[in-house]
Formats: structure tokens, sequence, C-alpha cells
């Protein structure tokens, strides 16, 4: 039965202006501000696709609701042992200090779960090979949850009037528009909620035709604010996972423009890497990304004030001619959407965890132990330092474990805490490089 096709409804100037407004205010991107604007709750959301898979995004208006031929009631699997079943691809700390990235997949059947194991560690090893996932790939917990199909493959794939009976309800021609793949966002919080904890959601599709969709600014039972779907045998289809998680974690702007947008209508955006500003304005009043300006980036060329970015043509500005956050033939993130992926790493999770318990007083000579995530040596420069009662021990850095004793705590009731700070060369903004660092307190009680 052929899929049900309803009209497309592009994101109008009006509306988009209203999201950009709330936006002002809420400080996340367009996708998250769906039901600012009518989203969710008038029957649609806002979601972000990419039609080419070199190309820009775009945003559009879609039902909320999966089609009813879709989202019909489905059959219990006839093999269900595996439905559910969570399995941690990598943990390398506890969730309230990590990012927690739960990846499932649609369209896989009972039979098939190795092969969506397979499909979710290709597109996790994509995604973080491009940096600053790749240094900063020790933040993360990744849990795989398995969800059994019916049937084999995804509704839309290959063509429109394919329908499959699918545990999430993926489907491409959402809203008549071929490539982008939406979901049914209960049944992936479902889903989700089996995993320890839930930032972020990767769905993977059992599909060869190119799609996916970012869903950003998401309010979900499980806790993630943001999903990203994904073509399984697609090799282009990692970036829209790449792109959305600079939404979700970055709080970046969509930096690509909409012929006949005209020129840009509000106040400063406040997102870190669209402006108002040039570069002269960015000078003279040290705002934004003046701490850039000049250097010559990766994503290419120098960074400066790039007019055209916001959806607008005129009258807002990017930081570089081409990024990720524009379009998906780069891998790069310029030098500010780098910062600000980099700040939002440690905005959810802690490059220090104690070994030690921090809720018993210790005596001087217990042994004291920290943890640092395993980042990798590129753009992250990870140290320790201790103090005592506020006083750094010098002799002590870079150390994971030490005593009251050896830091030389004398009688009476001390302070020990110990700081990592990620002296990056990839952080310049203050906010970003105090967001760099936590720290860990213990009290060490010496004898009378």
């Amino acid at each position: 039965m052929p899929i049900p096709k309803t009209p497309r409804r592009p994101l109008p100037a009006a509306l988009l202006a209203g999201v950009l407004a709330a936006a002002a205010l809420g400080g996340a991107g367009l996708a998250g501000h769906a039901e600012a604007a009518g989203g969710s709750d008038a029957g649609t959301r806002t979601v972000e696709y990419f039609a080419d898979s070199h190309g820009e995004g775009r945003h559009v208006q879609v039902p909320a609701a999966v089609p009813a031929e879709i989202r019909k009631e489905k059959r219990a699997p006839a093999t269900a042992a595996p439905d559910g079943e969570v399995t941690a691809l990598q943990k390398t700390g506890p969730s309230e200090g990590r990012l927690d990235l739960v990846i499932t997949g649609d369209g896989y059947t009972a039979d098939q779960q190795e092969d969506f194991r397979q499909d979710a560690e290709s597109k996790l090893a994509a995604v973080f090979a491009i940096e600053p996932y790749k240094s900063y790939k020790g933040l993360f917990n990744f849990w795989l949850v398995n969800a059994v199909s019916n049937e084999s493959g995804v509704s839309g794939d290959p063509t429109q009037d394919v329908v499959k009976d699918t545990a999430l309800s993926s489907y491409f021609f959402c809203d008549d528009v071929e490539r982008l793949l939406c979901i049914d966002e209960k049944k992936v919080d479902s889903y989700a909620q089996q995993a320890p904890d839930s930032d972020i959601v990767f769905v993977v599709s059992n599909a060869t035709k190119y799609g996916g969709a970012g869903y950003s600014g998401v309010q979900s039972t499980a806790g993630h604010t943001g999903i990203a779907t994904m073509s399984s045998d697609n090799d282009r289809s990692y970036l829209i996972g790449a792109h959305e998680l600079g939404h979700s974690i970055g709080l970046l702007a969509d930096e690509y423009q909409y012929d006949g947008y005209g020129r840009y209508p509000g106040a400063e955006p406040v997102e870190p890497n669209t402006s108002i500003l040039t570069a002269d304005g960015m000078s003279g009043a040290r705002a934004k990304w003046y701490r850039w300006l000049g250097e010559s980036d990766p994503a290419g060329g120098t960074v400066g004030t790039y007019e055209g970015g916001g959806y607008y043509e005129y009258g807002i500005y990017r930081p570089t001619q081409n990024s990720i956050m524009r379009a998906l033939d780069t891998e790069q993130f310029n030098l500010v959407g780098r910062e600000a992926m980099i700040a939002g790493f440690y905005r959810d999770a802690d490059v220090l965890t104690a070994r030690t318990p921090t809720t018993r007083t210790l005596r001087p000579q217990d042994h004291i132990r920290v943890d640092l995530a395993p980042l990798a040596k590129g753009l992250s420069d990870v140290r320790v330092h201790w103090y005592v009662d506020g006083v750094e021990v010098r002799r002590a850095a870079a150390e994971r474990t030490v005593t009251g004793k050896e830091l030389g705590a004398r009688k009476g009731t001390h302070t020990i805490t110990a700081t990592a700070v990620d002296s990056s060369a990839s952080l310049r903004d203050p906010a970003a490089i105090r967001a760099a660092s936590n720290s860990v307190s213990w009290t060490v009680k010496t004898g009378k």
C-alpha cells in the first residue's frame, strides 16, 4: 500500500522569523524550537534534512504523527528475545559525568541484530573520526539498544509505495520529501529508556537510500534532547549525525541560507557562530568570535565574517566560507564551531572523576584516587592539579593517586581538591575555558 502523500510545507519566512526570535530568547537552534513556533503541539514538527548528500540543509514542517499505514500496531515479533537488549559499546565513566549516546536501529529483524551492530559501529566510527569528536570520544558512553522489527528494511525504500512493519516506524518520503527520514518519536523514546541514560539518540535505519533527519530540542521521558536519523548502507549518511550533534551539543546555528529570504530582521543571535557584526564591529566590541579573526581555519581559508547564514542572505555573518554546519561537502567544523562543541562536551561531561568516595572523612595516609577520561592526543590537553585548602601543591601535578600526608596536610581538618584543566589551544573564550575544567574535593583529618 502506498505511503499517503501529504503536501510539503516549507518553512515560511514569517514562521522562521518567529523561531529565530524564540531561539534568541531560549539559546538553541531552529529545530529546537518547533514547539515555540507551532511545533508538535500544533500537530507538526520542524526537522532538518539534506536532500543532497554533499549539499546544504533545509528545514521543513512535517506532521508530528506518523502516517496511519506506517504506525499501525505492530505484531509481536516471532523472536522477541533481543528486543530492547542493551549493550555498552563504550563506557568510559559514570553517566552523570559523560555524554550518553544511544544508538538504536529500525528495519532489522531478530536475525539481523548483528547486522545492526555492525552498521551502528560503522556510523560511530565515521562520526568520531571527525574533530573535535575524535579527540573527545572519551567523554562519551555509547549504548546499543536492539529494536526488533517484523520486516527487514524501512518504508519508502526504494520507492514511495513500499510500506514495512518496523519497530520505530521510520519512513522516507516524510511529508512527500524523498530524502527526509522520519520516525515515531514516542517509539524511539521507549527504546532509549532502556539505556542507563540518554542524552542524544542515533537511529540507524536499515536502508540503502541516502537520507536522514535532525530533531533538536526534543523533550523526551528518556532525557535526550536530540535525535538524528540516518540510513545504514549509504556511506555519507553519517554526516547528518555529525551535523545534528552540532546543534544538540554545540548549540550551533546552521550557516546556510535560503534564496529569497533577504535581510536578517532580528537582534544579535544567541548562537556562537552567527552574528550581525562585521569583522571590524566584532573587534571593536570584543564580541563573538573576534579572538579567532584572521586565523587559518581547518574548514579552509581564514576566519572572518562571511555574509549569509542562519537562513538569511544579508545582514548576518558566519565565521568561514564553508563548514559542516553549512554543507555536507566537508567534515570540518570551523574554529568557532570546534570551540563551541568542546564547550558543549564539557557542559554535560566531566573529564575528572573521583575513584575515592568523597562522602567520608579520610585519614592522612588514605589513598585519594582520580580518573581522567581517556581523551586522545589531539585537540585536548588535560592536566591534573592538587590543592590543600586552596593552595596548589605543584610537585603533585599530573598525579592520579596521592595521600593527604604526601600533599603536606598538617594537623587539623583540611580540604583536598583535585582539578582537571583542559588547556586546549582550541579554546580561547574564557567561558569555554571555565567549562573545560572540573574539580572534586575530599575532607582529610589528621591526628590531634
